[in-house]
């Protein structure tokens, strides 16, 4: 699977742990991040990020800053993206699951290293459901295309 990180200047170091962590899965990663001691505002990452999974420069992403709620909110905007901001493992495998997100996001300065890693393995390690769930991610298309 191909898979774009990308962090504010809160998230350099855990940024650099995810990455490792999914290129040790066999997973391929595009950084998109700062390093340590470069600043960016997370909206424009959360785009960044957004606008490159709906180009198809890659199949899901990554997006990290303080709380990581703002990069979400941002990358939300970009029509085609559903992020998940969570900060544990069953509600990114539910993100995966029943909503179909292709960013997850969390926040450098909410979770720890290595539960990081256990939210990206919850929602890396699962699919969308079919049925119900099918049907309610429809809507979400329908809502955007309501507001363009």
């Amino acid at each position: 699977m191909k898979i774009i990180i990308g962090c504010d200047h809160a998230g350099p170091a855990l940024k650099d742990v995810i990455s490792a962590h999914l290129s040790e899965m066999g997973h391929e990663v595009i950084d998109f991040g700062v390093s340590e001691g470069e600043k960016i505002d997370y909206p424009l990452m959360g785009e960044r990020v957004g606008d490159a999974i709906v180009a198809g420069e890659a199949d899901f992403g990554v997006l990290i800053c303080g709380t990581g709620l703002g990069i979400s909110i941002a990358a939300n905007k970009v029509p085609g993206i559903i992020a998940a901001c969570v900060s544990e493992p069953t509600s990114a495998r539910l993100a995966r699951e029943h909503n179909g997100a292709n960013i997850i996001a969390f926040g450098a300065r909410i979770v720890g290293e290595e539960l990081a890693c256990d939210i990206v393995d919850a929602f890396f390690g699962a699919t969308p459901l079919g049925d119900r769930h099918e049907r309610r991610r429809a809507i979400f298309g329908e809502i955007e295309a309501r507001h363009k």
